[in-house]
């Protein structure tokens, strides 16, 4: 197999505000893996808050070089990244991620089937996603929220954290009156502390609002599950659900916890993931970082295990350098097509589907 990588910086049409940051652009490192006449592509995204920058992204694919060239062909490669062979411990869960996709991808092609087949759903998979509405004034936020509705988006995600929690409740107020039937789901990104949350959310269930992400600072699960024990509203873990092991955690003590691939080290430990919830309670969303269509079609092609999806990453971007996965009528869909099934936006990339 012959290992190829690509930067490119990915710049969204607006900043996103959200509690602890601003975001404007990001670096996507793209793998494409190549063997036998086709080429799999899989996207790892540089992120401040996953401790995963470039140079980091692109040290780690080089070291994975010689031992992913050293495979007979990306099936084998593939299986010894699900049993986690020693060659893939040490990466960060981001470039695993990348790594799983672009094997996912290639392998699906050579056998010709869409990815979802391969990980056992024979139906397209179809899913309505959230859209994500930063920390903007309620005036602002209710222009968009009126936009994506009457683009078809039937599920909106509002950012709260503000300094002063009245900006966010007038917030959520103006997206629910310009986006009446749209479903309504929060996220705080650990701004409040326990008793802010234990006296807010009330609030924002009164408004409507269907489930709150991480209402509390991360690294506290034990008071985090207590929160969900009482609370008026759904309480999906993300920041304190970054992969296997504290999803176990969580089962059956928080009502959902949030699965990003680049988070949990791709589509197979996310499959891990959700097979560990069976039963407990516990429901999965699956999110996203802001990545391109190509970064963002491993988990659309999970869509149909989650309660919640939100995988609009590549819809907030000003130019998508892929596409193929829909998303701009408020619904992400997996391609027909092999593999990951997403295609070059530009006719004539030299790396383009074979």
């Amino acid at each position: 197999m012959r290992i190829a990588v690509h930067t490119v910086r990915l710049r969204l049409a607006r900043p996103l505000r959200i509690s602890r940051s601003v975001t404007t652009e990001r670096d996507a490192v793209r793998l494409s893996i190549a063997h036998g006449g086709l080429t799999g592509h899989g996207e790892a995204v540089s992120s401040a808050y996953l401790q995963l920058p470039t140079d980091r992204i692109l040290r780690e694919l080089q070291a994975l070089r010689p031992a992913l060239e050293r495979f007979p062909g990306p099936e084998y490669a593939l299986a010894e990244l699900q049993r986690g062979a020693a060659e893939f411990k040490d990466p960060a869960a981001g470039v695993l991620a990348a790594v799983d996709a672009a094997l996912l991808d290639l392998v699906g092609k050579r056998a010709g089937a869409p990815a979802h087949q391969l990980l056992g759903r024979l139906a397209p998979v179809s899913a309505p996603t959230a859209r994500t509405i930063g920390i903007e004034e309620p005036a602002r936020a209710a222009v968009q929220a009126a936009r994506l509705d009457a683009a078809g988006f039937t599920v909106l995600k509002v950012k709260a954290g503000s300094a002063d929690p009245a900006e966010d409740l007038a917030r959520v107020r103006a997206v629910a009156e310009a986006a009446p039937q749209a479903r309504l789901l929060l996220d705080p990104n650990g701004a409040w502390t326990p008793p802010e949350a234990r006296r807010l959310l009330p609030a924002f269930a009164a408004l409507g609002v269907e489930a709150v992400e991480q209402p509390i600072a991360p690294g506290r699960p034990e008071e985090l599950a207590a929160l969900a024990e009482h609370s008026p509203l759904p309480i999906i873990a993300d920041e304190d659900a970054v992969g296997y092991e504290d999803a176990v955690r969580l089962a059956g003590r928080v009502h959902g916890v949030n699965i990003k691939l680049a988070k949990c080290g791709g589509v197979h430990q996310a499959l891990r993931i959700h097979a560990a919830l069976q039963g407990s309670g516990t429901e999965l969303m699956l999110g996203c970082l802001a990545a391109s269509s190509l970064g963002i079609a491993p988990a659309v092609h999970l869509a149909d295990r989650a309660r919640w999806v939100d995988l609009d990453g590549h819809l907030l971007l000003a130019h998508d350098p892929w596409q193929g996965i829909g998303g701009t009528d408020g619904t992400v869909r997996t391609p027909d097509r092999a593999g990951l099934g997403v295609l070059p936006a530009r006719p004539g990339d030299p790396t383009a589907d074979r």
